[in-house]
């Protein structure tokens, strides 16, 4: 009897994004293979899915090679939050480069189709705005962000080489600062710092002046547009761009933050970051195009809703 059911690898299952896409795949009826080191992800996102039948858990770390059976593989593989990336640089890197090294070896073993989450990241600070995938970028090869941005876009070469020269079947998504429940509450991101330093009555951290805009999806958006971009055709590789291209200064997302938590919090500077974009928004017409009119759907003030309720959960567990 024929196995009807699509194999599929998730890397980094058990982190933030993967566990949202496990789920997904689970609820579109296809065996996951959920491959973690548990660096950054948990085992408490994934304990949900642990008793249903067509999902796998395995402790596994992508810099070392893989042999299991898959038709589709998504990398997702790799901390993705300044504070996280920057714990263990050298890490980072072979994180993204051996990690997508040994997943592409893997899809051409056994010749699956291969996605990879790149990052909004390779366009550096960017002074082409909003940013288009034709946007080259501008970038600090030897800064501290540059394990985490080099990383992914040395991903994105070897993925393109071997779409070139084996013919693998590739996909590749450029992640923009993307929130929803299952963010870790340490990563250092300004959705759950802020969220977190609300519920504590702790002081609300902006760093420069505020001015600095970015751009965020809500996780079941971003998953949306994975999904579509796996299922397209041969032809389309990417790269393609996946974000909420709504822009907004990081202090109205402080005060925003503050006025739905109803916190009492006070909003304190501190020092720009080195390399920290100052303007970040997608152009995302190619994902519209390819992907069958896809765009984000909740709006920040639904999502947001959503993962303040997640954390204030996590809050009253502590």
């Amino acid at each position: 009897m024929k196995y009807d059911r699509k194999r599929v690898l998730v890397t980094g299952g058990a982190g933030f994004l993967g566990s949202h896409l496990c789920e997904r795949l689970l609820v579109e009826g296809y065996d996951v293979l959920c491959v973690d080191n548990f660096f950054t992800g948990t085992k408490a996102n994934i304990a949900h899915l642990l008793d249903n039948p067509y999902f796998e858990m395995m402790r596994h770390d992508v810099t070392f090679p893989l042999y299991v059976e898959v038709d589709e593989i998504f990398n997702l593989a790799c901390p993705a939050s300044p504070i996280h990336y920057q714990r263990d640089p050298v890490q980072t890197t072979k994180t993204s480069v051996h990690g997508a090294i040994n997943m592409l070896g893997l899809a051409k073993r056994v010749g699956a189709k291969i996605f990879q989450s790149s990052t909004s990241e390779v366009y550096g600070d960017p002074d082409v705005h909003p940013q288009p995938e034709s946007y080259r970028g501008n970038v600090n090869p030897i800064g501290p962000r540059a394990c985490y941005d080099e990383g992914k876009r040395c991903a994105e070469t070897l993925f393109f080489d071997y779409w070139r020269q084996h013919r693998l079947r590739i996909k590749v998504a450029r992640i923009f600062n993307t929130y929803g429940p299952r963010m870790h509450p340490d990563d250092g991101r300004v959705v759950s710092n802020f969220i977190m330093q609300a519920l504590k009555g702790e002081p609300i951290t902006l760093y420069g002046d505020g001015s600095q805009t970015r751009s965020f999806c809500y996780v079941d958006d971003l998953i949306e547009g994975f999904i579509r971009l796996m299922n397209t055709g041969d032809e389309i590789t990417g790269p393609v761009n996946l974000g909420n291209p709504r822009e907004m200064t990081i202090r109205q997302l402080a005060e925003l933050v503050v006025q739905m938590t109803g916190a009492k919090s006070e909003i304190v500077y501190k020092p720009l970051p080195a390399d920290d974009p100052l303007q970040r928004k997608p152009d995302i017409t190619q994902a519209k195009a390819l992907l069958n009119d896809w765009e984000p759907k909740v709006v920040l003030e639904q999502g947001l809703e959503k993962t303040i309720a997640y954390f204030r959960m996590m809050v009253a567990r502590s």
